[in-house]
């Protein structure tokens, strides 16, 4: 299948995008450690830049149908650019909160961003509905393997500390390339056509999709809440506790666990051409959930690591095939709005669930956690069947 010449230009933009949000939020707290500022203070500038991050990302989906496309992506590619300059600018806390709240560094690695909606509104309109499942799943593809590498770009202020670079300027080196990024991603979105949603403007940014999306962000919220009570911090905490897992181990094995979540997209588009978008979310991700519970009664590290690392390769599947899945069941002109609602719930409820998890982790048996969260997904991928499985995408009408 040839690539159209405007998806590429996508999918290298989501790329420059994944690779920027890997090593500054890494960068971000560290920053604002160097230069004085306590847990506390961090707290305030991370909860600004999540809350900013949710509100904009709503606002951008709700606007997004009355507007160009384009002339949106080059404003967020600006703030992007701006954010990086900015913030090496100001040091009293209440600017760096303001510009972490309308900055574009976000805390989490989850899909949220005002660049979110209106990509995946532009990917869908330039893609045929038999193509959009394989899209979303190499765009998803292109984040992680992006946002992995940033990661590890992350490590440059240590090298340049080593070459007579000070600290304080060393990071605020790294802004300054994140605001190159922003720069890039403009060239890039300057070269996309102009787009709007609908050929007349709509009354409200949901019309007739607007039942379906608001229960499948609920939905989605579930299977986030539940996703929160295992993150990655908290899994190598418990890791750490149960096992004795050292440092370097623990980075390997999360690193290969990445790399085979970021593997599975393309396995799942193959997969939900076979049985249909809402078949492939669900009857992956209730064998990986089965397998996390599992893990929790495991005695042994290389059985539990075994589990864990089959289960990586089977839990994101549902990731590119539930983007498809949301743009193929409303309309074109409800794409954008739609990606929002249904981003930003289930962000915030994966921000809620790592509070009570912490204390579960203590308990004599620290599995409970590990258990809530495979048992909360099982009845999040039921309600999911039961409530969609007779609501299929275009290209699965006929089979």
């Amino acid at each position: 299948m040839n690539t159209p010449s405007n998806v590429l230009l996508l999918y290298v933009a989501r790329g420059i995008r994944g690779f920027g949000d890997g090593f500054a939020t890494i960068i971000l707290p560290a920053y604002l450690t160097a230069i004085g500022f306590d847990l506390f203070q961090i707290g305030i500038v991370l909860t600004a830049s999540l809350l900013g991050t949710a509100v904009l990302t709503l606002a951008i989906g709700a606007i997004a149908p009355r507007h160009d496309l384009r002339v949106l992506m080059l404003a967020g590619a600006g703030v992007m650019t701006l954010t990086g300059l900015a913030f090496p600018a100001f040091q009293p806390i209440a600017l760096v909160a303001a510009i972490a709240f309308v900055g574009t560094i976000n805390p989490s690695t989850g899909d949220i961003g005002i660049m979110i909606p209106l990509e995946h509104a532009m990917l869908a309109r330039e893609v045929s509905d038999r193509q959009r499942t394989r899209a979303f799943a190499r765009y998803s593809l292109i984040g992680a393997l992006s946002m992995a590498a940033g990661t590890l770009a992350a490590a440059a202020p240590d090298f340049l500390t080593r070459h007579g670079i000070g600290e304080i300027a060393a990071f605020r080196s790294m802004f300054y390339a994140y605001g190159a990024l922003g720069l890039l991603c403009v060239v890039l979105y300057r070269r996309l056509p102009h787009a709007t949603l609908a050929a007349e403007t709509p009354r409200t940014p949901l019309g007739p999709s607007r039942g379906v999306v608001y229960k499948l962000a609920a939905l989605f919220s579930i299977d986030s809440f539940a996703g929160g009570f295992t993150v990655q911090s908290l899994l190598a905490l418990w890791l750490f506790e149960r096992f004795d897992l050292s440092l370097t181990a623990a980075s390997v094995f999360f690193f290969w666990a990445g790399l085979l979540a970021a593997f599975s997209y393309p396995v799942a588009a193959w997969l939900a051409r076979h049985i249909g978008l809402v078949n492939t979310m669900v009857f992956t991700h209730i064998p990986s959930s089965i397998l996390l519970i599992v893990a929790a009664f495991s005695t042994s590290l290389e059985v539990t690591l075994g589990l864990l690392l089959v289960r990586a390769a089977l839990s994101q599947m549902d990731v590119p095939t539930r983007t498809s899945y949301v743009m193929a069941v409303v309309t074109p002109a409800e794409r954008a709005t739609a990606a929002s609602v249904t981003a930003v719930p289930r962000t915030l409820a994966a921000a809620i669930s790592p509070t009570f998890a912490g204390a579960l982790y203590a308990m004599p048996f620290s599995g409970v956690p590990l258990i809530i969260c495979g048992t909360l997904k099982i009845v999040y991928d039921v309600a999911l069947l039961y409530s969609f499985r007779h609501i299929k995408a275009p290209e699965e009408s006929s089979r």
